[in-house]
């Protein structure tokens, strides 16, 4: 079966790599319900399935899971064509929490990841294959060059980590950018200080034109509003830590 580019697929074969992907999600997660994203051919999934869980896992390519199907036919009501991106997730476990592993599709990569934090209440670990790039800007700290959205609204809920970096080569076919594998574990308290739909909007816009000063690009938001003389909306979005992200839209929300 050959990768398809509409599903953005590049299947893993490193054997190695796949046994200790495995192992290093093992060794973070401590829920029984696991879900996998993105099986393709089963490349992590055997190993997966030598753990102990109540493991399902949801793949959108018919053929992939017809594959599944055949290779692991005594499990075939685990294995859902479905789309991840649509699955009510509520009702994976009725409710109950789980964890969620994958070499997720890049071109849907960010996506997944704003889905998990959507169900951030059912999602206490997630470990997911990204571009390096995009694993790069999840976790980047205020100030620096790749500190952006994804940045600021994942480290809000998540711990976020990059446990390994992987090179084309351990995929077929290779893609042309390199990858790594992000760790994210749920903080104890995953409340923040603010609206959150808001605080979405606000990172957003000041993202969107991350070379303009805060106040300038958030004129949108609150118009001619006495608040954006404050200091603090002098700043860039690069510059703005997330609690001064929840501070800032407090202020707006309040301004409303």
């Amino acid at each position: 079966m050959r990768a398809k580019k509409s599903y953005g697929q590049h299947f893993l074969i490193n054997e190695s790599l796949c046994k200790k992907i495995v192992d290093v999600f093992d060794e973070y997660n401590s829920i029984p319900n696991v879900v996998e994203i993105g099986p393709g051919k089963g490349a992590i999934t055997k190993y997966i399935l030598q753990k102990e869980y109540n493991y399902k896992a949801i793949e959108a390519d018919r053929d992939m899971v017809e594959h599944l199907w055949v290779t692991y036919p005594m499990k075939q009501k685990q294995f859902l064509n479905e789309d991840f991106l649509k699955n009510d997730l509520g009702k994976l476990y009725n409710g109950e929490e789980f964890s969620i592993i994958g070499n997720f599709p890049y071109n849907i990569s960010s996506q997944i990841v704003f889905k998990i934090i959507e169900h951030k209440h059912l999602i206490p670990l997630s470990y997911g294959m990204f571009q390096k790039e995009v694993a790069d800007r999840i976790v980047a700290p205020s100030g620096s060059k790749t500190y952006g959205i994804l940045s600021v609204i994942f480290q809000s809920f998540y711990d976020c980590t990059i446990t390994q970096k992987i090179s084309p080569g351990s995929f077929n076919p290779p893609p042309r950018v390199n990858s790594a594998m992000v760790m994210m574990k749920r903080k104890a308290d995953y409340t923040i200080p603010c609206d959150e739909k808001l605080l979405r909007t606000v990172v957003r816009t000041g993202f969107n034109q991350r070379r303009k000063m805060m106040r300038n690009s958030l004129k949108s938001l609150v118009g001619e509003s006495d608040i954006l003389k404050e200091e603090i909306f002098s700043k860039r979005p690069e510059q703005i830590t997330k609690e001064e992200f929840y501070d800032i839209t407090n202020k707006i929300n309040r301004s409303r």
